[in-house]
């Protein structure tokens, strides 16, 4: 095979758009980035072949194709072009042309930002239907801490913390999530009521939540992680952060399809601070479009996270990160992030509803 062939056979293509903006701003036709309301003209394409170092540009969307051809990568690039436009089927209902809010409820001792706050399941369920009060979509419903350096909860533990909780929010009406690495845990939340799987080992921490998610017929957020909580953040490695978690993902959900769980039902979320050091988390916040040619929706879960610590000063403590949590969420909203996971429902909220109509005001002169 000559070497150019091979090179072509062997390299990724990669697309991150970039000049999105509001389609109310009336500039130009740009592409339609996913269900909208946003759209872009602009992209960052990379061709990474082993051994060799990437190639980058920044391109109109129009030549694309043309700069991606030259490499053999032609075909990539135009199913990545589809992914980015096709729309998103609605979550358990929830349209997804506009950013939705899931609200954290970890029912553990030990959480990093509100451990033991809600240990009790009657102040879990009573903040939990506060939080659908203040705009909460989702409610996510936690029974084992996944922090830096946290020891696994036996799974009877971790469904009993869980499974009240869970079972009042739902017959109140909550769209509920189940954050849960362990198979008899998913089960056990979905017969409580639970409608969403959110695993932050992409269906990897137990051999059979994956069967489990597959016939459950219910959404699953697959998110990325290096390494367990015990050791993540002793000393985290990549290439390219972003790129290799896309590669990650991608290979995750192409094992989902074989196993019967369609890409119209998995969520993808590149997993802020799950073995990434600072360089790592910031890298992956300004490329989070690029996950969007994955073709599914994507979730950012930054809220209140130890970067925002080292960022920014008088934000040691997790609870004083809510104005860094706001920007980051507000970032990611402007790079079309479908779903935001965070503490703060009320305040984030109001933070993306301001956002999005001075955005939408530029086109209404």
């Amino acid at each position: 095979m000559p070497a150019e062939c091979r090179h072509a056979a062997e390299g990724r293509f990669s697309l991150c758009p970039l000049g999105i903006r509001s389609q109310h701003h009336g500039r130009g036709d740009g592409l339609v980035l996913t269900n909208g309301p946003y759209c872009f003209d602009l992209c960052e394409v990379t061709w990474r072949v082993p051994g060799r170092p990437p190639e980058q540009a920044v391109l109109p969307a129009g030549e694309v194709l043309a700069w991606a051809g030259e490499r053999g990568a032609g075909d990539q690039a135009e199913a990545l072009l589809a992914l980015l436009t096709a729309a998103r089927a609605p979550l358990c209902g929830l349209d997804l042309a506009r950013p939705r809010i899931m609200g954290i409820l970890n029912v553990t001792p030990d959480s990093f930002s509100d451990g033991g706050d809600r240990f009790d399941p009657e102040r879990a369920i009573a903040d939990g239907l506060a939080m659908m009060e203040a705009g909460a979509d989702i409610l996510d419903v936690g029974g084992e801490s996944t922090r830096p350096g946290a020891a696994p909860v036996p799974r009877d533990d971790e469904i009993q913390r869980v499974v009240p909780v869970i079972k009042a929010l739902s017959t109140a009406g909550a769209l509920v999530s189940i954050d849960s690495r362990h198979a008899p845990v998913m089960a056990a939340a979905i017969e409580a009521g639970a409608r969403i799987i959110n695993d932050v080992t992409a269906l990897t921490g137990d051999p059979q939540s994956l069967r489990l998610a597959a016939d459950a017929g219910v959404p699953v957020i697959l998110m990325h992680m290096q390494g367990e909580p015990q050791t993540m953040q002793r000393n985290p490695s990549y290439d390219d952060a972003a790129l290799d978690i896309f590669d990650y993902l991608a290979a995750r959900i192409a094992l989902c399809e074989e196993a019967g769980l369609p890409r119209e039902r998995i969520v993808v979320d590149p997993g802020i601070g799950f073995g990434k050091n600072l360089d790592h988390n910031l890298r992956v916040l300004e490329q989070m479009a690029v996950y969007h040619g994955l073709g599914c929706p994507v979730m950012l879960g930054a809220s209140r996270k130890s970067f925002i610590g080292r960022l920014a000063p008088g934000a040691a403590a997790p609870k004083q990160r809510m104005p860094g949590s706001l920007a980051v969420a507000l970032s990611a909203v402007a790079r079309g992030v479908q779903l935001l996971r965070v503490h703060d429902v009320a305040e984030t909220r109001q933070a993306v509803a301001v956002w999005q109509a001075v955005e939408e005001a530029a086109g209404n002169p």
